[in-house]
């Protein structure tokens, strides 16, 4: 029965790769009917198609640069994304004990959720940055956000690494939320590792798990290992790319799996660990996987047309360090950036840098923010002086830090990939360049249009001050759109999702200890508007009711209906109606 569904799968997937076009390439995705993406994926489709392509001819690297991989680690909320982080910082000798997502009792919670509410509900609300070393290669791995309330937050992280991990539940396959964020990955092209996770329960067959990748997301795939029996019965895996036994230890979870080297599938060492059905089944559905899918290519894999993919457990440890070795010897070294008016070599001698996320009151004992910078180029040293572009303010980086999610240590010295983060009172903003003195603008950093909007209020009336404070930080620091209307007092609130609005009013009460209560809106939708001054000025006094102002102090048109934009647009010609704003700090 078993021999028949595999056969079945490998002549479906064989038949598929005659028949079918998909597989060339770069092949555009192919969905049901109805387009799963919500609005603000839709576009990030369209903004981010224009983004930098990835160059492999580059000048080599000098070695410290060389030896960086900054990474993103991306999947649908619960399929273990989390605590595959937390088994990195294990083997990354950054913590001692890994945590658990939803901890009881004693056991130690995760690093990378450091807010209250995500300890509360067990799910990442913030992407969370960790630096640490592994075998001579310094990683910076980026936890995300899976839900897609929080895909901005995922979007502006994704400008900030060289690949990305894709984890994937072995029972549910490839769930939506990971077919959303594969899309933005892919529009950047950026390489892309695959970890199926949850081996020791009951889950799918490998090769339909491989089937339904390739068939959704129109990429090859690659075996980097193969799993031994499933659920119960799951043993280990082969290591395909340096033939090797892993088996997994079940008794420590936080225990490097025992490692056996072996030559070749018919290695008589094999029948002294693994059961005769066991090791029938694994040489059938080798060999067949060898016939039917691609042999592992650098090239076509820093093309992001290729993704190996590795099976095993997280919270057992098992497969973390063969997908920790795949990233270190084949994942890529820090990539050339996108800016105006040239792009930003890593190998550069000048120090370049640019802020992808803001947050503040990471530490509650300290009203502090910090800015995630991403280095471009070059080798900072602590108390250098940096020209703030937008506002061409030297800036003496003083504090720079080193993270392991909230807890932070003092940076030294950082290299071109490396993350380090800036405390400061609010001079830097998402899509600020810091450089040596250069006018250059980082750009494909962006802000989209909320979904949904609500007014908003103190529960004090009398705190108002108060909350426009907390509000004008949420706005800078990307968690929320804030507009100030042209008539009128009070705030309008945009969000992408609902869960948002939750996570700010938790935010503002813990925070600032201020209630707030958030109101329905006659507006639906909004969009920045630009065009010639007189046009404009022409445009918003006609308009005032409709028009409120944003963080920036750029106007931004709110809507009712469609009907309201398609009025604009055409009587007004020479004006720009806009989803999407760059935010490069000008």
């Amino acid at each position: 029965m078993r021999q028949s569904a595999i056969l079945q799968a490998g002549v479906s997937r064989l038949s598929s790769q005659v028949t079918n076009v998909r597989f060339v390439h770069k092949a555009p995705l192919s969905f049901p009917l109805f387009d799963p993406f919500p609005i603000a994926q839709r576009r990030a489709r369209t903004y981010m198609s224009a983004m930098l392509d990835r160059s492999h001819n580059a000048p080599e690297l000098p070695p410290e640069i060389a030896r960086r991989r900054t990474f993103a680690i991306i999947s649908h909320p619960d399929a273990g994304k989390t605590t595959l982080t937390e088994k990195f910082l294990l083997y990354g000798g950054a913590i001692q004990m890994a945590g658990q997502v939803r901890a009881k009792g004693e056991a130690r919670r995760t690093r990378s959720d450091f807010m209250q509410m995500e300890k509360d509900r067990g799910i990442s609300v913030s992407a969370s940055a960790m630096s640490f070393d592994f075998d001579g290669h310094r990683f910076n791995l980026v936890d995300t956000p899976g839900h897609s309330d929080f895909s901005e937050d995922t979007y502006r992280t994704l400008t900030a690494v060289d690949a990305a991990i894709m984890v994937i539940d072995g029972a549910k396959g490839v769930e939506s939320q990971t077919q959303k964020l594969f899309e933005v990955c892919r529009l950047r092209d950026l390489p892309i590792l695959t970890f199926c996770n949850k081996m020791d329960r009951e889950s799918r067959d490998t090769l339909e798990i491989i089937d339904e990748i390739q068939e959704n997301l129109a990429i090859d795939v690659t075996p980097a290992s193969w799993p031994i029996g499933v659920g119960r019965d799951f043993l280990g895996c082969y290591d395909v790319l340096n033939d090797r036994l892993e088996l997994m230890d079940r008794a420590d979870r936080n225990k490097v799996a025992e490692s056996i080297k072996i030559e070749g599938l018919d290695d008589p060492k094999l029948a002294d660990h693994v059961p005769a059905h066991l090791l029938e089944q694994l040489r059938e559905e080798l060999e067949m996987a060898r016939e039917l899918l691609p042999a592992f290519d650098r090239e076509a894999f820093l093309d992001g047309t290729l993704t190996p993919i590795w099976f095993g457990s997280a919270i057992n440890s098992f497969g973390v360090q063969e997908l920790m070795d795949g990233i270190a010897k084949y994942g890529p070294e820090p990539q050339p950036q996108r800016a105006t008016p040239r792009a930003i070599s890593p190998d550069e001698k000048k120090v370049m840098g640019y802020v992808f996320k803001v947050q503040a009151n990471m530490d509650p004992k300290h009203r502090d923010r910090v800015a995630f910078v991403r280095l471009a180029s070059g080798h900072f040293k602590r108390g250098m002086k940096l020209t703030h572009v937008r506002t061409k303010k030297p800036m003496a980086i003083s504090n720079p830090v080193l993270f392991l999610a909230s807890d932070r240590e003092l940076a030294e010295e950082a290299y071109a990939g490396d993350i380090i983060g800036i405390p400061n009172h609010g001079q830097l903003r998402i899509g600020d360049t810091l450089t040596e003195g250069e006018d250059i603008r980082v750009t494909g950093i962006p802000s989209f249009a909320p979904e949904l909007l609500q007014g908003v209020r103190a529960g004090d009336p009398m705190k108002a001050k108060h909350l426009e404070k907390a509000l004008m930080q949420f706005a800078e620091e990307g968690a929320a759109k804030v507009f100030k209307p042209a008539i009128g007092s009070g705030f309008i609130v945009g969000v992408v999702g609902a869960l948002q609005f939750e996570v700010l009013a938790s935010r503002i009460e813990l925070e600032y200890g201020l209630p707030v209560r958030f109101d329905a809106s006659q507006f639906t939708s909004a969009r920045w508007v630009t065009g010639p001054k007189l046009e404009l000025d022409k445009f918003v006094n006609a308009n005032k009711q409709h028009i409120s102002y944003d963080h920036d102090g750029d106007p931004v048109f709110l809507t009712r209906l469609q009907w309201d934009i398609d009025r604009i647009e055409r009587d007004y010609p020479e004006l720009t109606l806009s989803a999407t704003k760059e935010m490069h700090g000008a």
